[in-house]
């Protein structure tokens, strides 16, 4: 398979835009044509690759208080983006959950106000291992029961990896969905080029790559679903008209 470097991207797409690479306007635009063509690709896809399990020290719940703080900046440079599941970790002596005699308590996501309701004392016999949690915001979460002592906790969710660049020249993005790049890359400089408006030279421009770009979304989201088994009847396996009936 032959994937995109930050080197052949910036080729290729110089090529089809009929752009000299060293154009200065060009090249000024280029983090912001990535930045579009990337976070297109990764709201349309829940990719598989984008998936982590979280621990560390900085990820802890202090005695007497309900609050967790998950760092938006994750340890590889990257971006917490949703949670998906929190753990707390036992005994509370380690980060390690698969260190021998440790165990998670996975925790059921639910509203602050039944937090609020259920576990709103913190007196010190209502305390215990927190069963609970609701999101304040994407990095902020309430617990309950609040935590009876110190907890490390494994969050399980999804992240933003760092962008394609001269320092970062190869993304997953660019080495197994170029196709997809390329294309949304290409909407996006024919704003620069052309303009999308009715003015423009070429009205059907930007259109015709935005058709394509659809068209290569679909057969890519089918095998990210593949990858998760959510695939037919829960599946690995690709839709078919043919197979019947569906396995289940």
């Amino acid at each position: 398979m032959t994937g995109l470097t930050y080197s052949t991207y910036k080729t290729q797409i110089a090529e089809m835009a009929v752009v000299d690479p060293a154009d200065t306007n060009f090249v000024t635009i280029l983090p912001a044509m990535i930045d579009y063509a990337e976070l297109r690709i990764y709201r349309d896809l829940d990719l598989a690759s984008t998936s982590f399990a979280y621990t560390g020290v900085e990820l802890a719940l202090s005695a007497a208080n309900r609050k967790l703080t998950v760092p938006i900046t994750l340890p590889d440079g990257g971006s917490f983006m949703v949670s998906e599941q929190i753990n707390v970790i036992l005994p509370a002596g380690g980060t390690d959950p698969d260190a021998d005699g440790a165990s998670r308590v996975s925790l059921l996501p639910t509203t602050k106000e039944f937090l609020d309701t259920v576990y709103r004392s913190n007196t010190e016999d209502a305390r215990g291992v927190p069963t609970h949690y609701a999101a304040l915001s994407e990095n902020e979460f309430y617990v309950g029961p609040i935590p009876a002592e110190n907890y490390f906790v494994e969050v399980v969710g999804t992240y933003r990896p760092l962008a394609m660049s001269s320092e970062n020249p190869v993304t997953y993005i660019s080495q197994f969905l170029p196709d997809l790049l390329i294309m949304a890359s290409m909407i996006y400089i024919s704003a620069y080029q052309r303009n999308f408006g009715r003015q423009s030279d070429d009205p059907q421009m930007a259109q015709s790559y935005e058709t394509q770009y659809q068209t290569l979304l679909r057969s890519a989201a089918v095998e990210e679903a593949r990858k998760k088994y959510e695939g037919p009847a829960w599946s690995s396996q690709s839709p078919t008209p043919i197979a019947s009936p569906t396995r289940g």
